[in-house]
């Protein structure tokens, strides 16, 4: 890097920061959060418990965009005066380490940047997984398996807490379903991205022959909803399975029906839940996720209406991502058209550069 690139890299950030300024509006939030406070002062403000929550949850929330836009706008004034003191000075030293600096500060914007686009309705609710193998057999299966190791990686680096609601083994390795519950900032927000179908190309461990093999599996997120978001299901379109449970799960594993299949006959939509020894517990859960999945799918069918899309298989021509390890190692993305040759990393939970690539191209398309 040169004078004249850091300097047109300062220019492009600080438009980045002028966009963002105009949609924020700093003055606002800053105006928001006096109103709160003041709100917050009168002791009769806290009797109202609902409405103390829900502005309690928007100071939060408005607070953290404007620490976070005032960090990055600190940071590139700061690195722009210096710019300007060192080149005055001929500080070849100061130069070359806010050179080596550039990555970071560059980081600072676009995490403000993606922190932008993770304002929807829904982003800021935890969020629920559903894996599912595509046809394949132990391949797929074992598929399904490394995803799900995948995101586990990823929330242990996020800090997000997981809890695992269903887990089906595969007939020979991998498993055949699993669906858990992730909780943390944005959960949502940010794995709403791996929604779709995810295709797999390597050499089978599973073949004797060595031969290439081709696996897909569906990844399902759904924001977890609010107690305040009613979603009304009829009795009658929905059928209750109970079975014993199977796999890890205590004494009461295979001696008593308390897991829960829900499934909503109109849709198709099946949900199970058995990480609980009651029963009752499990059918208030899987009812939750079905709620969620429910929600999520008339989101799903109101986008691809306006897109005139069809709907999605697993299979060819449907995949959101391919992660190819062999003949070469890549993983792309359909969407923002990305490649990423890190597939050790990747598969180890390295995916938030690929996530946010992602928002930032449906955010600009």
């Amino acid at each position: 890097m040169d004078n004249y690139e850091y300097s047109e890299l300062l220019k492009a950030l600080g438009n980045k920061i002028s966009n963002i300024a105009s949609i924020i509006k700093p003055d606002e939030i800053k105006a928001r959060l006096d109103e709160i406070a003041s709100l917050e002062s009168n002791p009769a403000f806290w009797s109202d418990v609902e409405t103390s929550a829900k502005i309690g949850k928007e100071k939060s929330k408005i607070s953290k965009i404007l620490e976070n836009f005032n960090e990055a706008k600190s940071a590139l004034n700061d690195a722009s005066e210096l710019f300007e003191l060192a080149n005055a000075e001929n500080d070849a030293q100061t130069i070359n380490a806010l050179f080596d600096d550039s990555k970071g500060l560059e980081d600072k914007v676009t995490s403000l940047e993606i922190s932008m686009m993770l304002s929807g309705e829904n982003d800021d609710k935890n969020a629920i997984i559903t894996i599912h193998p595509g046809a394949g057999g132990t391949e797929s299966n074992d598929w399904a398996s490394m995803l799900y190791r995948m995101y586990l990686r990823f929330c242990e680096r996020e800090g997000y807490k997981v809890e695992t609601l269903d887990f089906q083994e595969g007939d020979e390795a991998g498993l055949k379903d699993v669906s858990f519950i992730v909780r943390g900032e944005n959960a949502y927000g940010y794995l709403k991205a791996e929604n779709g179908v995810h295709r797999l190309v390597r050499v089978s461990p599973f073949d004797s022959a060595g031969r290439r093999h081709t696996s897909f599996s569906s990844v399902m997120v759904s924001p977890e909803l609010d107690d305040n978001i009613a979603i009304d299901i009829e009795e009658k379109d929905m059928r209750f399975d109970y079975y014993r449970a199977s796999g890890a799960g205590g004494q009461h594993v295979n001696k008593t029906e308390s897991a829960v299949r829900i499934t909503h006959i109109p849709t198709g939509i099946v949900v199970q839940c058995q990480n609980d020894r009651s029963q009752h517990k499990n059918k208030a859960t899987a009812l939750k996720m079905l709620k969620s999945r429910l929600y999520e799918f008339e989101m799903q069918k109101q986008q691809a209406e306006q897109a005139n899309a069809p709907k999605d298989e697993i299979g060819w021509g449907h995949q959101i991502r391919s992660y190819v390890l062999f003949p070469y190692q890549q993983v792309k993305d359909v969407r923002s058209g990305e490649a990423y040759s890190q597939t050790d990393a990747i598969l180890d939970g390295d995916i938030k550069k690929i996530i946010e690539g992602v928002l930032i191209s449906q955010k600009s398309s």
